[in-house]
C-alpha cells in the first residue's frame, strides 16, 4: 500500500476521505471494499506504523465491541495482514515496523485463543494438528487458524513454527488427529514445496489434509488429490461449517 499521505495524516483523515482512499487501494489489491471494516484496518495499521500501541489497542478494542471477536479476526485482522504483507514486500513497511505490528497481533491472538475453552474430549474428526514446516516462521496465520478452530469447538494441537518433519510424524502418531493443517508462507522454493507436499499427502493419506498458501505459489506445484487448499479465512470457515 502506497499513498501520498503521511501516517499521521492517515490517522486524522475524516471517514469519507479515508474510505475513498481505501477504495482506491482495494482496487489495486483486487479486494472487495467494506468501508466499515476498511476504516478499522487502516486506522490500526496507521497507529502501528507510528509505534503507538495505545492507539492501536483503543481502535482494536472498539472494533471488538462493535463487531465481536470472530468478525474482527475474519474481516479486519486477516485483511490487514494481507495489506501489511504487500507493504513489506514493496518496502513501504520497514522491518522494525513489521515486527512491531505483528507483535501486537500476536498478543491479541494469544489472548483470544486463551479465552476459548479446551474440549475435554474430542473425536479424531474434531481434532486438528497445526504446524509450519521447517524454515517457515511467520505464524500469524497459524495463530488465526488456531483461534477459529478453537472458537468452533475443535480440539487443536498447534506445534508452532519451524517444525522438523520427524516431529510432525511423531505428533501425528501420538495425537491421532483427523485433520492436518500446515502453512507455506515465506520460503518459496518450488522444488522443496513439491517434495514436502507430496511427502505429507502420501504419508498421512488417511487424514484430511489442508494446505494454506498464496494462490501464486501453486503455479509450479502439482497438488495431490488428497490435499485441500485453504487460501483465505473464509475457506477455513466454510470447511468448519460443513
Amino acid at each position: 500500500m502506497n499513498t501520498d499521505n503521511k501516517v499521521s495524516e492517515l490517522c486524522a483523515l475524516p471517514d469519507e476521505k479515508l474510505n475513498r482512499l481505501v477504495e482506491k487501494q482495494a482496487v489495486q489489491l483486487q479486494q472487495p471494499v467494506v468501508p466499515e471494516f476498511e476504516f478499522y484496518i487502516l486506522q490500526m495499521v496507521a497507529a502501528a506504523l507510528e509505534y503507538n500501541e495505545l492507539r492501536f489497542d483503543k481502535v482494536f478494542s472498539n472494533a471488538v465491541l462493535r463487531f465481536g471477536w470472530k468478525e474482527v479476526y475474519v474481516n479486519i485482522v486477516y485483511p490487514s495482514l494481507n495489506r501489511l504483507s504487500l507493504m513489506w514486500s514493496t518496502s513501504v513497511l520497514a522491518p522494525a515496523q513489521e515486527h512491531f505490528i505483528t507483535g501486537l497481533y500476536r498478543q491479541k491472538l494469544f489472548v483470544a485463543i486463551d479465552a476459548q475453552p479446551i474440549p475435554v474430549s474430542a473425536s479424531a474428526k474434531d481434532t486438528w494438528l497445526l504446524f509450519l514446516p521447517e524454515d517457515e516462521r511467520h505464524e500469524l496465520g497459524l495463530l488465526l487458524a488456531s483461534y477459529l478452530l478453537r472458537q468452533a469447538g475443535k480440539k487443536v494441537v498447534c506445534l508452532g513454527a519451524d517444525v522438523p518433519y520427524d516431529s510432525v510424524v511423531a505428533a501425528v502418531k501420538a495425537v491421532k488427529p483427523g485433520n492436518l493443517l500446515f502453512f507455506l508462507v515465506h520460503k518459496d522454493d518450488p522444488e522443496n514445496d513439491q517434495e514436502l507436499v507430496s511427502r505429507i499427502c502420501q504419508q498421512f493419506n488417511t487424514l484430511h489434509i489442508y494446505m494454506a498458501c498464496d494462490v501464486a505459489r501453486l503455479t509450479e506445484l502439482k497438488k495431490p488429490r488428497n490435499c485441500n487448499l485453504v487460501h483465505t479465512v473464509q475457506d477455513l470457515v466454510s470447511v468448519l461449517e460443513v
